[in-house]
């Protein structure tokens, strides 16, 4: 009987290419299936069970019911994160309609309690169907962008206000944005191995991830600058009252 692989999700993002790195060259490496989605969409097939392991976006985390962080490692930042960005035409105090970016749960949610509660201003929010949205960016509509589209589109937008820098702002604290998650058991040697994997890629960083400029951003201060990967108490504490503000965001939702 052949032995089923263990199914690790992940978005595609250049934030992410270190850590699976590590995992495809890893101990790992011929014991797991690697599937990529975008943030909302993993956490959908982790539900279901169709993954086993992901590389969840931690807003979603809310919905899951019993799960495990299961490594040191996470995407997040400690200011700036360039790559989530509200995008503007015009100021903050002039904007009138906000249009989310459909790939992401965390970023929505993350942006929305911004608005409420950092730059205190009303707006619309619209959710996006598909990528077309970012045509529609312009005059008092600004647009919620995250991932390499965010990174690629900084040229085009003459304002930009950065969630991760808001967060800071608003907390004090580090912003994370996925974890890696699972819902079953594994043993300890497992996960050693797992997290070794992700680890060594974040170290092999400099020579597995190519670092050349991508349109819009360099990818070496994007790397070294705004993202970090070490899930440390301080973003612990990021973490746990970011889930306390959705919480009570939901809460206010659901009364209005």
């Amino acid at each position: 009987m052949v032995e089923r692989k263990i199914r690790v999700g992940a978005v595609s993002y250049l934030n992410t290419k270190p850590m699976l790195s590590g995992l495809q060259s890893g101990p790992l490496s011929d014991k797991i299936e690697l599937l990529l989605d975008f943030p909302a969409g993993l956490a959908t097939l982790l539900q279901k069970d169709e993954l086993d392991i992901g590389l969840l976006p931690v807003g979603a985390l809310h919905e899951l019911g019993d799960y495990s962080i299961i490594t040191n490692c996470c995407i997040g930042t400690t200011g700036e994160v360039a790559s989530v960005a509200v995008f503007s035409d015009v100021p903050m105090h002039e904007i009138k309609t906000v249009i989310l970016d459909y790939q992401s749960r965390t970023s929505v949610l993350l942006c929305q309690i911004l608005f409420r509660k950092l730059w205190k201003k009303k707006v619309e929010f619209i959710k996006a169907k598909d990528e077309h949205y970012l045509q529609e960016i312009g005059g008092n509509t600004a647009g919620l962008i995250i991932g390499d589209r965010a990174l690629q589109h900084r040229g085009n937008s003459k304002y930009i206000y950065d969630l991760g820098e808001g967060w800071k702002q608003l907390t004090g604290l580090p912003f994370v944005f996925a974890v890696w998650v699972t819902k079953h058991k594994f043993d300890e040697q497992f996960l050693r191995l797992f997290n070794e994997g992700v680890e060594q890629g974040i170290e092999e960083l400099a020579t597995k991830v190519p670092l050349s400029d991508c349109p819009g951003y360099n990818l070496y201060t994007y790397f070294t600058k705004n993202i970090s990967y070490s899930f440390d108490e301080k973003k612990r504490a990021g973490l746990e009252l970011f889930l306390k503000e959705v919480s009570h965001h939901n809460e206010i939702s659901a009364l209005n």
